[in-house]
Formats: structure tokens, sequence, C-alpha cells
């Protein structure tokens, strides 16, 4: 006997959208993101899980875990430095899955703004769905600690 399940649009789907305000210029943030998803990441006790990030269109973005092992994330879909940052690919998750990532910055009332977006549809499991707002939200508060440190740093002049 074969049983066929077909869930519904919504069990498909997950869109998580965060406006992250940064007290740093547009190039400083910029810079700090892309640190901050390639080499300088960490897990949230700051245990380092490194990344390499090929800052060009069509260049991948994947967990080095060294000696050529790793797990591909992304393919950098569209940059322009230093307002947008967009990546296609799986991500963490080895199943049947599309994700699209997009970080928009842009420069108001002295700070800069990003929107992110991460939408995805597949077969995505309940406690991915659960644990990525977290995980997003400890990248971007990364983000912010470093790029206001660089920004502070560099009004000290270190």
């Amino acid at each position: 006997m074969t049983t066929l399940t077909v869930p519904d649009i919504e069990g498909l789907t997950i869109k998580i959208t965060q406006e992250i305000r940064v007290r740093a210029s547009l190039d400083v943030t910029f810079a700090a993101l892309l640190e901050q998803l390639g080499p300088g990441n960490e897990h949230p006790d700051g245990t380092p899980m490194p990344f390499k990030l090929e800052a060009w269109p069509g260049g991948r973005w994947f967990r080095d875990l060294g000696n050529g092992d790793g797990h591909y994330w992304a393919t950098v879909q569209a940059i322009k430095r230093p307002t947008l940052l967009e990546f296609s690919g799986p991500l963490f998750m080895s199943y049947p899955v599309a994700n699209n990532m997009q970080y928009r910055l842009s420069e108001q009332d002295g700070e800069t703004v990003i929107k992110f977006c991460h939408a995805g549809f597949g077969l995505i499991q309940e406690d991915h769905k659960k644990g990525v707002a977290m995980g997003w939200n400890h990248i971007h508060e990364q983000v912010r600690t470093r790029a206001e440190g660089a920004n502070a740093g560099a009004a000290a002049g270190t």
C-alpha cells in the first residue's frame, strides 16, 4: 500500500523579515556583514563556525570544515556594494528546499538600516522553522556589534 501526503502551502513556506539599525556607516556595516557571514561567523556560544563567502555574483557561500570538507549553503545571486547582498540556496537544510535571502542596506538618520528577508519553500522541518529566526537574530546582532565596534575604533583613531 502506498500513501500520499500533500502538505498545505503554509506548511511548505517560511518567511522572516527583520530590520536592523546599526550606528555605523554603510561601508563599515557592509564590511561587517561580509565578515560575519564569512570567516567571523560563530555559534551563539562563541564557538567558531567559519564560512567562506566569495563576494561576487555566482560566488559560493559555504561552511568550511577544513581538509576540503564542508557544507554548501548558497550562491551569491546579487551583490551591489554597499547596499545589496542576495543569496539563493539550501542553507543548512539537507533536503528538498529553495531559499532566498536579501540584505538591503540604506542610510537613515545617521545610521545604517539593514532590511533582511529570508523566504524559503520546500519540505522544511519544524525544528528548522522554529530555530531559524533565532539563528538570524544571533548573526545580525553580531553584525551590529562588529560594525559599531569598528566604527567606534575608527572614531577613536585605532
